[in-house]
């Protein structure tokens, strides 16, 4: 597999990660992932999960009844070795929350700071940090 097309690879993978976690897809989304990928959500009010079984359980307690639409733009990645990578992606978030929540509407932009390790499976994201830049909240009328 030449340069590029790792990266192509890491570019569908980011892109199976919006799809699945905007669907819902729990099994879907987890499979992006190493076993033991680091989540760093401080960012978010949250923290850091350790590996993919802590941190679906947290992800879907916090959006599962939520409406995501997730877009990842401009992406900037960097082959290490053959088996790892590093990525910044732009990013940009809308969500809907059902009514009689404490927020009704939030829409943000900011930045995916990732790594990558090829498995036997293929690229999965190693570590993920997601940083704003700005936060738009709508809270009930």
């Amino acid at each position: 597999m030449s340069d590029s097309d790792d990266i192509e690879a890491i570019k569908q993978l980011k892109a199976r990660y919006f799809r699945m976690m905007d669907l819902k897809d729990w099994d879907g989304l987890a499979a992006v992932f190493t076993d033991d990928v680091e989540i760093d959500m401080t960012g978010e009010g949250a923290g850091i999960t350790h590996s993919v079984a802590e941190y679906m359980p947290f992800l879907r307690d916090a959006i599962e009844p939520v409406r995501t639409v997730h877009h990842g733009h401009m992406p900037e990645i960097e082959l290490t070795s053959p088996t790892t990578a590093r990525g910044l992606w732009s990013m940009e978030d809308k969500l809907w929350w059902p009514e009689g929540s404490p927020i009704v509407h939030m829409h943000g932009y900011g930045h995916y700071h990732e790594t990558y390790e090829k498995t036997a499976a293929g690229w999965r994201i190693k570590t993920m940090r997601l940083t704003r830049l700005h936060r738009e909240v709508e809270a009930p009328a």
